[in-house]
């Protein structure tokens, strides 16, 4: 069918995707619609069409997504995290999508749709799409999952250097005081070097102890002649006790593996107690985790021996306290 150039330029702009309304106010008619719905174009949520009939793709789906939001709308939250290339966001139902209050929250098939009062956000064009700013879709998409996977979206956008810590303090602030306490708490984390889940969850079992004293989070270390030593992922003062995440994962490729293996030999050799855990004992045995990491503190301290190394935390040491 030949649509009219109006309506041609529109869904070339849209990647193909427009809605019911946009189509009649380009002067197609309602039984042009109604005839080719199903025969040559596919309804893809209420009152929004793909002008094929195949499966849309997920541009269409998330362009689909905010026209049934309608004009002004953009989106938000994981969606938009992972749209800019935070890891561990990725676009999946539900679809987030903001809108301005006082327009009405609600869900429709896979989209969810918030209102927002937070008001002049700079969004961001993305080719047909809108979507929220960096800072703000960290935020948001945090709030919107688990623990864990929330501290994975915070330490890798600031990791990376994706965002500021000052850019999503102030977006925490604008939020308001729902569920803050448990974001506030992960960007003290980043803010104190603990960069990683797994390191992360590491400082959540060492603060489970009560025989392990207050670890640092990557402190400054110096050996017995002032030179720069390895800064350990957790280190435990007393004792001159080191931890240390072993994972190619979460330490990048073959030569920053190689690196921290050649690391934890440095703080050996000044008889630094180098204990080093893997994510997977982590998610597999925490307990014996645990146990393991107390047995060697003990031995340690039992000892009366501590290596002639100083260390300097990073940050104030009771940011890293986990409620």
């Amino acid at each position: 069918m030949f649509l009219p150039d109006a309506a041609a330029a529109l869904a070339a702009r849209q990647s193909g995707v427009v809605s019911v309304a946009q189509l009649r106010g380009a002067g197609v008619t309602r039984e042009t619609i109604r005839w080719r719905s199903g025969r040559h174009w596919r309804m893809v949520l209420p009152g929004v069409l793909c002008l094929h009939t195949g499966l849309p793709t997920e541009e269409q789906r998330l362009m689909a997504a905010l026209l049934l939001a309608g004009e002004g709308s953009w989106l938000g939250g994981m969606t938009a995290a992972a749209l800019h290339g935070v890891r561990g966001a990725r676009v999946a139902a539900p679809i987030r999508v903001l809108v301005p209050a006082p327009r009405r929250a609600r869900t429709v098939a896979w989209v969810s749709i918030t209102s927002t009062t937070i008001a002049a956000e700079p969004v961001i064009d993305r080719g047909p799409l809108r979507l929220s700013c960096l800072p703000r879709a960290v935020i948001d998409a945090a709030a919107q999952t688990d623990d864990r996977s929330a501290r994975g979206l915070i330490h890798d956008a600031v990791q990376r250097r994706l965002v500021r810590l000052d850019d999503l303090e102030h977006w925490l602030d604008l939020r308001g005081r729902q569920g803050s306490a448990r974001l506030r708490r992960f960007l003290d984390e980043a803010a104190a070097g603990t960069w990683s889940v797994p390191e992360s969850d590491l400082l959540a079992l060492v603060h489970r102890s009560a025989i392990l004293p207050e670890p640092w989070a990557n402190p400054l270390v110096t050996g017995p002649t002032g030179e720069a030593l390895t800064s350990p992922d957790l280190w435990i003062d007393d004792v001159a006790l080191a931890l240390m995440v072993q994972s190619r994962q979460f330490h990048g490729e073959v030569l920053d593996w190689d690196e921290t293996v050649a690391c934890a030999s440095d703080l050996s050799a000044v008889r630094v107690v180098v204990v080093g855990v893997t994510p997977s004992a982590l998610t597999r045995d925490p307990d014996g985790q645990l146990r393991r990491i107390e047995a060697l503190y003990l031995t340690a301290k039992a000892s009366g021996v501590r290596a002639p190394v100083r260390a300097v935390p990073r940050g104030v040491p009771g940011a890293l306290r986990m409620a």
